[in-house]
C-alpha cells in the first residue's frame, strides 16, 4: 500500500523513513497546535470580563493555530485539514438534523458514499488534476497503472 502514497521506485528503507518522517510531522503539528490552543484559550479566559471561555475564543484560538501550524501547504497538513474538514461536514450536517429533531433517512449514508464516488470518479476521468496530490496519485496507480501488468506479481505487487 506505500507504493499508493509515495511516487517513484522507493526502496524499502526509503519508504520506511519518509513514513517515520510523514508521522512526526503529523505528531508535532498536533501537538504545537493543541499547545498554542490552549495557551490563547487561557489568554482570551484571563482577559475576559467573565474570567470564562466563550465560543469566540474557542474560534479564534482554533483560527491562529490552524494557522501558525497547518497553514503551509505540506503532504501531511493538507491531509490533516481534509480529513479535519470531512468531520466537520458530517458534525455540521448532523448538527442541523439535531435542530430540526429529524432523523437522517435510512439508507442516507450508502447514498451519501454513492455520490462521493460518482463525484470523484466523473472528475478522475474528465480531469484528474483538479484533484488532490495524494488522491490523484493512488487513482493513477489503482485505475490506470493497474491496466499494465504481464503477471500476478506485477498485477498485485508494483504495475507500471
Amino acid at each position: 500500500m506505500t507504493r499508493v502514497f509515495f511516487a517513484g521506485p522507493l526502496s524499502a528503507q526509503d519508504k520506511l523513513v519518509a513514513i517515520l518522517k510523514a508521522t512526526k510531522a503529523h505528531a508535532q503539528g498536533l501537538a504545537f497546535f493543541v499547545t498554542i490552543y490552549k495557551l490563547l484559550i487561557l489568554a482570551q479566559q484571563r482577559l475576559s470580563a467573565s474570567g470564562k471561555s466563550t465560543d469566540l475564543h474557542t474560534f479564534v484560538a482554533g483560527c491562529v493555530g490552524g494557522y501558525l501550524v497547518f497553514g503551509e501547504q505540506t503532504n501531511v497538513n493538507q491531509q490533516i485539514t481534509l480529513y479535519l474538514f470531512s468531520r466537520i461536514a458530517m458534525g455540521l450536517a448532523n448538527t442541523v438534523l439535531k435542530a430540526s429533531n429529524l432523523t437522517a433517512p435510512p439508507k442516507s449514508f450508502a447514498i451519501f458514499a454513492a455520490v462521493c464516488w460518482g463525484c470523484v470518479m466523473v472528475l478522475f476521468r474528465r480531469d484528474k488534476s483538479v484533484l488532490q496530490d495524494s488522491l490523484r496519485g493512488s487513482m493513477t496507480y489503482l485505475y490506470e497503472d493497474s491496466n499494465h501488468w504481464s503477471s500476478l506479481k506485477t498485477l498485485l505487487w508494483h504495475n507500471k
